[in-house]
């Protein structure tokens, strides 16, 4: 969320920023949220002269009565009762353009860094850079979950039926080797200075508002009927909450977690063979990194953070290239996002398989998140997130790539202690 004062001083910005993200619906709030901040601050001033009359008028009113003028106190008491029904009234006006401010001021998008392309959606996202040499082996690919059924790793029927489409169950080896992911993930993020952390897999709607765009929780977020909970898209999202309405001291910054959870989406819209599998679903598990920095360190934390992910991937014998998200890709809180894509020896292309994002103060903006520094001063932090790995997603690429003429899946060195010193899956 943006400054208010930024928008008043620079609405040719914001409304260029609008266009910028081909969200030209979006222009009219500009003028209108300055016009109602123009109206709420002119109401907080008479609200205040009010205010400040009623103590002057209330001393009057003690003063007469000390005096034993006792009639004269009477006709200011009506002053003050007056005053004080009008009060009411610029109070609730207030509100409610309060209200009204703050719904508008959730919609329009953050400014995006110059570094951002423009472009209209993901078609335009441009590659930055590649790691690791794309092969495609001289035998055929399955279909991830073919590979998996080879070694009675898979059964996508019976989960249809306990749960419906998109869900799995995962078994035997392939079960193990996704637990063993996760594992290597998690000491992969601890040996680089991260605190590990499980946090609640259940925020609450401030929470919710307060990290992600309404776009964005109507297409992901599982509402808990009845409750004031919602099942989280993401483990982001409870450890950003975790800082809400905070104050750190400056001399505790860089903040740094790495954070394990499931993951729970609605996935509208999600077709085609390759959406299916185990590819796009409803349910997932995901290693997650997080820092809460000072604004000037934004930036160093965000190449640090995506770097990460491509060596994770790396360490596995995955091809891996970088994506710069194009300006109509951007969630409207984020200032700058990364794709982290896989090879796919089957598809002879690349897919995604983490995101990397540097959300400015948005989200602090919006969630109360400061920092003291050592004059006392108070300022937003800045927030970023980025996929460590995501299983079973992930898994997808971990097979094609390590999946050898015979059938068998080469396990990589490092994740040999974390599948019981296993150097190959053997199909069946």
């Amino acid at each position: 969320m943006l400054d208010l004062k930024f928008v008043r001083e620079n609405p040719e910005i914001v409304k260029q920023n609008i266009r910028n993200k081909f969200q030209d619906r979006k222009l009219p709030l500009v003028d209108e949220v300055i016009e109602l901040d123009a109206q709420a601050r002119a109401t907080q001033a008479e609200a205040d002269e009010l205010r400040a009359n009623r103590n002057k008028l209330s001393k009057q009113i003690g003063a007469l009565m000390g005096q034993g003028k006792k009639e004269e106190a009477e006709e200011v008491k009506k002053q003050v009762n007056a005053d004080a029904d009008k009060l009411k009234e610029l109070e609730a006006k207030e509100s409610e353009l309060s209200e009204k401010i703050n719904k508008i001021m959730m919609t329009i998008p953050n400014i995006i860094d110059p570094s951002v392309p423009i472009g209209k959606d993901d078609s335009e996202n441009v590659e930055i850079e590649k790691f690791g040499e794309p092969v495609v082996p001289d035998f055929e690919i399955p279909y991830h979950t073919d590979i998996m059924a080879r070694f009675n790793g898979i059964d996508l029927d019976a989960a249809g039926k306990v749960a419906g489409n998109g869900f799995y169950y995962l078994m035997g080896d392939i079960a193990r080797l996704h637990s063993a992911v996760i594992s290597y993930a998690r000491d992969f993020m601890i040996d680089r200075g991260f605190t590990y952390c499980v946090p609640p897999f259940m925020i609450r709607s401030n929470v919710v508002t307060g990290v992600m765009s309404f776009d964005e929780m109507d297409a992901m977020m599982y509402k808990i009927e009845g409750e004031d909970l919602y099942l989280i898209g993401t483990s982001e999202h409870s450890m950003i909450g975790k800082f809400i309405d905070t104050i750190t001291p400056e001399s505790q910054l860089p903040i740094t977690l790495t954070s394990y959870s499931p993951c729970f989406r609605k996935e509208k819209g999600a077709h085609g063979i390759e959406e299916r599998g185990v590819y796009r679903i409803h349910q997932f598990e995901k290693q997650e990194m997080i820092v809460v920095c000072k604004p000037e360190e934004s930036n160093m934390w965000y190449d640090k953070l995506w770097q990460n992910t491509v060596d994770l991937f790396r360490s596995l014998d995955i091809p891996v290239r970088t994506l710069c998200c194009c300006s109509g890709d951007l969630a409207d809180l984020k200032v700058k996002s990364l794709d982290v894509e896989a090879w796919s020896p089957r598809q002879k292309k690349y897919f995604e398989v983490g995101s990397c994002s540097n959300l400015g103060d948005a989200q602090a903006r919006r969630l109360k998140i400061r920092v003291q520094d050592e004059n006392k001063n108070k300022y937003f932090a800045h927030t970023l997130n980025n996929t460590v790995v995501a299983p079973p997603r992930m898994l997808i690429a971990f097979l094609e790539n390590n999946l050898q003429a015979n059938g068998n899946v080469k396990i990589p060195k490092v994740l040999q202690p974390y599948m019981g010193g296993k150097t190959e899956l053997i199909a069946k």
